[in-house]
């Protein structure tokens, strides 16, 4: 990599917040210098202005950016005040800054009482004089009595000499001070500033003002040093830590990625990025920035603050080839136009496929045909991207080591070690045992294969000793423990042995086993089976059931010898089911039997019914209406209910009112409903009247304790604090499946909907933590902290809480937000932004898991914060330990609420 005018290297030490300008960079004002304002055309820019008082197209725009970003002039309240006047001590503040000299302040003891400055000014003073910025006896001698040298305004010819030394050309302005300045104000120009504005002039740094002057006296805005400075910066190397330079290797809407320095650098890209290019003052748009062209830019918090096209011209070159050999000492031998070529790559070099995607090295093979794009910006012109773009037909065995089935990739390790990746299709053979696979999800990594390929896709996969797969299929029967029959996804019957403690999952049924399974000829579960290799099935996953329901069936007779069930449905047409010892039956009791069941089938009882052909699955005796609340005729004394069937029922109830039940309250009567409420009518025994309408509502709540022994969970929801049972009720995880009270967690967020007062059903719900990468009226996309970019639908609403404030729009969010974001009940999406602070590192406290942080002040009493397991620190997109932090490590703490949740080390 060729040597730039930077080192791209910036610690965000001077990305501080605009809120500590005053007291941290220039005090009251800070000063400019540079040519007055020249006319500029403007363009319409799509980017979030950073200073309010700095509109787009404004002439000193670039360079005030570009110094902001880079931490050597800020703003304040989101104002940069372009037109103030800038001072003596702020000025050699802003010269100190931009020679990246900071960590050689001092603590000012050194300043001389004879030039008055302020105290937070001294040490840099003090450092001026010692690098032989400014000269304390021309600075005495230019200072009247009783004026105080810091406080007196900066004036053109003075700032020019300053800066024309931090540049460290003093011999050249010195060598120049006889020469004429050309200036029609020459006699005006001080003699001993003769020579510094002579070299201003030769730097470009200023071309005067209106009528041929140099107006020498004149004061110094902020706009004007800004731009003095900005130009200022292409004749040294200051070293700034987060200012980077290099080609771009990586462009989406939302990142861009540099290789400088022999590193690849990412960046994000937001609304709050500006883009410049070298040749022009005018902001322009990131369509400014290309593949391969070289590019500045200025890191702040991981995204780009600033960034230049310094170069647009592409600064790679194309090759193609045929690879003959993978030669040791990281070489390839290439055949590029008959003539033999030498590549040496390392560990820069980036290996991708025909389709784009990252591969190693090992994955290239000879004839394949490659693409080397070669950088043209160093002697070495080393490989920068080699692409595989075809591979020749080969064959070989090796064992699975990777299935990707989303990209339609297998990853098979040779017998040399090498691994290779190859591209499958729809027309790919998979074998097993002689056994046509239907799908590539049945081969399981670690399976020894076989392999053709042929125009770089597998042709066929013959898996020759598997360690296991699964299978898809609709279960038929099942033999005690022992064996099970299924038709398979192809159509065909066959029959597996079961393995010993081979494990059962159905959706919603906790610790399930054999007998929760449904096995039927014509409507048996649909199931995934996990195979050992010995052909044993281990694994049983219900993926669908084929059931069908029976509602409000009517009992005509039972007959508890044969276990005859007969019933009408609701047309009246006759049915006989067989109730067996798989049957599973409820009733208004919480532990059923099968006894009590048969004394409730008498003739005219109502019962739902799930049947399998034949069978009865579920028998459950009717002692509740499910459905919506339709109306209450208080006259007859009935309720309406519409049910989830689509038929509506009349419910009679005794005495003056019903008895109504609304979780969370108390006394609830009629007036308390309205059409359309879900709800559950529970019966009497004899199930001819209402005993009680309860009101179905699920409620979002964060658990505080969990009382394993008796299923009781306390929670909080909207301020309020609850206690509920949930031994009745469903227990799902984020992802749906079923859980055990012993998986609550306090601190969880959970759905719970209950039926009157009673749970019936609780959902973890998924948070997930992590950075917004982008946001439109539509979705919300967030990076989680595994690295996963999870995407949301607004389509149900969204809801934004920012502190205290709370908004139902996503206007306020960028992609500089960490957040929390989960839904509602009713499924719209809550946003929680993390709150922030910019604070250093001090050391780590292994007793008490705390984090402790350099104190701001010594009535600084808020740098302990605690750290959990679940506490994420990181540095970009790589996972850090908190011992890797040393002090003074620039962190950002991001918390939500008051719970420590991510550090990101700057």
């Amino acid at each position: 990599m060729a040597s730039y005018k930077r080192t791209f290297q910036r610690s965000t030490r001077k990305a501080v917040s605009a809120m500590l300008v005053t007291a941290m960079c220039l005090g009251g004002t800070t000063a400019a210098f540079a040519e007055e304002t020249p006319a500029v055309t403007t363009q319409n820019v799509a980017a979030v202005s950073l200073f309010s008082d700095v509109q787009s197209g404004f002439w000193a725009e670039k360079h005030i950016y570009k110094l902001a970003a880079e931490g050597i002039l800020l703003g304040d309240a989101g104002k940069f005040r372009p037109g103030d006047n800038v001072t003596q001590q702020e000025a050699i503040t802003i010269a100190i800054r931009f020679m990246n000299l900071d960590s050689q302040l001092g603590n000012g003891a050194g300043a001389p009482e004879d030039l008055k400055v302020g105290n937070y000014f001294k040490p840099y003073l003090e450092l001026a004089l010692s690098k032989n910025l400014i000269d304390k006896n021309e600075e005495i001698a230019a200072t009247k009595d009783g004026e105080a040298w810091g406080e007196k305004k900066a004036s053109r010819e003075w700032v020019a000499k300053l800066l024309v030394r931090a540049l460290g050309k003093d011999a050249e302005a010195k060598a120049s001070a006889t020469l004429p300045t050309g200036f029609a104000d020459q006699t005006s120009i001080s003699a001993n500033t003769r020579g510094y504005v002579n070299v201003a002039v030769q730097l470009n740094l200023t071309n005067g003002v209106e009528g041929n002057r140099f107006d020498p006296l004149g004061k110094v805005t902020r706009a004007q040093i800004a731009t003095f400075f900005s130009r200022g910066s292409e004749y040294v190397n200051p070293g700034y830590a987060n200012v980077y330079e290099g080609i771009v290797t990586e462009l989406t809407d939302n990142k861009m990625t540099l290789y400088t320095n022999g590193q690849l650098k990412s960046f994000t890209l937001d609304n709050r990025s500006v883009y410049f290019t070298k040749d022009s003052e005018t902001r322009t748009t990131r369509s400014a920035l290309k593949l391969y062209t070289k590019v500045l830019a200025v890191d702040k918090v991981g995204s780009a603050a600033y960034v230049e096209v310094t170069d647009p011209n592409q600064q790679l070159e194309r090759s193609e080839g045929t690879l003959l050999r993978v030669l040791g000492n990281n070489q390839l031998l290439l055949l590029v136009n008959n003539n033999p070529l030498t590549l040496t790559y390392d560990s820069n070099t980036t290996f991708v496929d025909q389709y784009g995607n990252s591969i190693k090295v090992s994955d290239l093979t000879p004839e394949s045909t490659v693409v080397v794009q070669r950088e043209t910006f160093t002697p070495d012109k080393k490989p920068v991207i080699i692409q595989l773009q075809s591979v020749a037909n080969i064959s070989g065995n090796g064992t699975v080591s990777k299935i990707d089935l989303t990209g339609k990739n297998v990853t098979i390790k040779l017998a040399n070690g090498n691994e290779e990746t190859f591209k499958y299709n729809d027309k790919t053979i998979l074998l097993y045992q002689n056994q046509v696979l239907s799908q590539m999800g049945e081969v399981k990594e670690g399976a020894s294969v076989t392999f053709e390929v042929k125009d770089g896709v597998l042709s066929s996969l013959v898996v020759t000793q598997a360690t296991e797969r699964t299978v898809t299929g609709t279960l038929l029967d099942l033999v005690g423990d022992t064996l099970l029959s299924y038709t398979n996804a192809g159509g065909r019957d066959e029959i597996k042995r079961l393995a010993k403690n081979v494990t059962v999952e159905i959706n919603g049924i906790a610790d399930a086993s054999l007998d929760d399974l449904i096995t039927d000829e014509k409507g048996g579960d649909k199931v995934e089976l996990t195979l050992n290799p010995d052909d044993e099935v281990t694994k049983i996953v219900v993926t669908g059931r084929q059931s069908e329901k029976l509602e409000s069936a009517t009992v005509i007779n039972y007959d508890a010898k044969t276990k005859a069930l007969t019933v009408l449905d609701a047309a009246e047409k006759p049915y006989v089911f067989v109730i067996d010892e798989k049957t599973k039956y409820s009733y208004n009791t919480t532990n059923p039997t099968l006894s009590g069941l048969e004394s409730l089938l008498s003739k005219g009882r109502k019962v739902d019914l799930t049947v399998v052909g034949s069978r009865a699955v579920n028998v459950d005796v009717t002692y509740k209406y499910e459905g919506t609340y339709v109306s209450a005729n208080t006259s007859s004394k009935k309720i309406t209910i519409l049910q989830n069937n689509g038929k509506t029922v009349e419910v009679p109830y005794q005495g003056t009112t019903p008895t109504i039940s609304i979780y969370g309250k108390a006394n609830a009567s009629l007036a308390d409903l309205k059409a359309g409420d879900p709800v559950t009518a529970m019966l009497t025994a004899n199930q001819d009247a209402l005993q009680t309408l309860a009101v179905k509502s699920t409620i979002q709540f964060e658990v505080v304790s969990v009382n394993t022994a008796n299923s009781r969970i306390r929670a909080t929801a909207n301020g309020v604090t609850s206690e509920f049972y949930v031994d009745q009720a469903v227990l799902l995880g984020e992802n749906g499946g079923a859980i055990k009270v012993s998986d609550l967690k306090a601190g969880q967020t959970i759905n719970v909907t209950f039926t009157g007062q009673s749970a019936i059903s609780l959902q973890v719900v998924k948070l997930t933590l992590g950075k917004i990468q982008s946001v439109d009226g539509s979705s919300l996309l967030v990076k989680s902290f595994a690295g996963n970019v999870e995407t949301y639908s607004l389509a149900k609403g969204v809801k934004v809480q920012r502190g205290t404030e709370v908004s139902t729009s996503v206007t306020s969010l960028t992609t500089n937000d960490h957040v929390e974001v989960r839904k509602d009940p009713s499924g719209a999406v809550v946003v929680k932004v993390l709150t922030a602070q910019e604070r250093k590192f001090s050391r780590y406290d292994g007793v008490s898991k705390e984090i402790i942080v350099l104190r701001s002040s010594t009535s600084d009493n808020n740098y302990r914060f605690a750290v959990t397991a679940d506490t994420y620190f990181h540095q970009g997109d790589t996972t850090i330990s908190v011992q890797s932090l040393q002090i003074n490590d620039k962190i950002v703490l991001y918390f939500n609420g008051d719970k420590l949740v991510e550090v990101e080390k700057q």
